[in-house]
């Protein structure tokens, strides 16, 4: 089972959902570079459960470092860091090793691991994992934010609800005011976004989104072609964060219905003789390589697959067709959660190109 990242940083995640805690392990992040580790808390609990939109599950998330931090600076050496699990109930998930949940991964996981996963929670694939790439992709935000680079991220949509964006393009000056408690532009679209969700929750069901999120300040010329390209290494990363599904960078699936003539981003130099696009249908990436503007993309999230109306499984065991009525504490849309994660992500995936 595979959970390291990074060619010039190296991250590994560890632990399951109802074990004594999960972590992270991280190498290659500057040495001597000082942790706001307060400023990293509040990022966490953007992700911690809790509201209306989320499980009911209540867990803390306290950030305790192991190793490689000292009066929270960065010592060079491997730095480990951990998140205890406390408020766990195992019993409701005991029955998934035989009945697996319809769009989760006890079907496969039981496949590959012949019954040696830990299904509690979900087990390694718990969205409760992104909580350690947090930790690292907080950090790592900071670092960047010291170089000059800015990531924000906002709520596009839930279900069919979209939140309307001021301008064309994700642009700084709107994003910094964006609330991450809620994050959206139009702040009556968070009433509106819980209201639909918690319809959802009442029926047993739940929600899908979107995720948009920008980055800004990175020059240009970090990447390469091929296999080396920004998108690909940031869609690895995003990749990572469960219930992702699909992700497009720019004007995206969009682009395809334009011509060339409408979506290629026209070049000029501006009053200080930068090379910029008057547009950004490209999302700051050419061939793979930053171009100098904001490198932007949309990630889509599926509906949470554990919900309260009855579905249609199998016995494992019995082999035969049956019905499932899942038990415990699950999210009705996992997005508002997922803003730091994809954040994190993008964090991550752009420090490890500046390593180069």
């Amino acid at each position: 089972m595979s959970a390291v990242f990074g060619e010039h940083i190296k991250i590994s995640i560890f632990g399951e959902s109802h074990g004594p805690a999960i972590g992270v392990t991280a190498e290659g992040f500057d040495a001597g570079f000082k942790i706001n580790v307060e400023a990293l808390q509040e990022f966490l609990s953007l992700r911690a459960p809790g509201g209306r939109m989320s499980t009911k599950r209540k867990e803390p998330d306290i950030v305790k470092f192991l190793s490689g931090v000292k009066d929270d600076v960065i010592c060079g050496s491997t730095l480990t860091a951990i998140i205890e699990n406390t408020d766990t109930r195992s019993g409701d998930y005991s029955n998934l090793y035989d009945i697996p949940r319809p769009g989760h991964a006890d079907y496969t996981a039981q496949i590959k691991y012949k019954g040696s996963q830990d299904v509690r929670g979900g087990g390694h694939f718990s969205g409760r994992l992104t909580a350690p790439l947090c930790i690292a992709g907080g950090i790592a935000k900071q670092i960047l934010a010291k170089k000059g680079i800015e990531i924000y991220a906002r709520i596009k949509s839930i279900g069919t609800l979209t939140d309307e964006a001021p301008t064309a393009y994700p642009k700084l000056s709107e994003m910094k005011k964006i609330d991450l408690r809620f994050p959206v532009y139009n702040q009556d679209k968070a009433e509106a976004f819980e209201n639909i969700v918690e319809e959802a929750r009442m029926n047993g069901d739940s929600l899908g989104g979107v995720i948009e999120c920008a980055v800004f300040g990175v020059p240009a010329g970090f990447g390469g072609p091929l296999f080396e390209g920004i998108e690909g290494r940031i869609s690895q990363a995003v990749f990572g964060i469960p219930a992702v599904k699909g992700i497009e960078f720019g004007s995206g699936f969009d682009g395809s219905k334009m011509y060339g003539s409408e979506n290629n981003d026209g070049f000029y130099f501006d009053d200080e003789g930068n090379v910029k696009t008057y547009t950004n249908n490209h999302g700051g990436i050419l061939g793979g390589v930053s171009s100098g503007m904001p490198i932007y993309f949309s990630v889509a999230f599926k509906p949470t697959p554990s919900i309260a109306k009855k579905q249609k499984s199998i016995s494992l065991k019995n082999k035969e067709n049956t019905d499932l009525e899942i038990k415990g504490r699950h999210d009705p849309c996992v997005v508002l959660r997922a803003v730091p994660c994809v954040i994190s992500a993008a964090a991550l995936t752009i420090y490890d190109l500046l390593k180069e």
